[in-house]
């Protein structure tokens, strides 16, 4: 089983870059970098929140289970 983020596809969708997600979200660039790349191990619900509120988007635009 996978968990895809796809973060990328939301901050394309809204035209904002990784630097300026970090700003508003207030998570380092490279914590955010690891996020986006799918190689992170968890993610803390008030991150997700937080990201959610920034980009104006549900949980599950940004995450996705995939059988495999």
């Amino acid at each position: 089983m996978a968990i895809i983020v796809n973060l990328d596809v939301m901050m394309a969708r809204r035209k904002m870059s990784l630097n300026e997600l970090s700003e508003k979200v207030d998570i380092t660039l490279s914590n955010l970098s690891i996020l986006k790349t799918g190689k992170a191990k968890a993610i803390r619900f008030s991150t997700l929140e937080a990201i959610c509120k920034v980009l104006d988007c549900q949980p599950g635009d940004i995450l996705e289970f995939v059988e495999g």
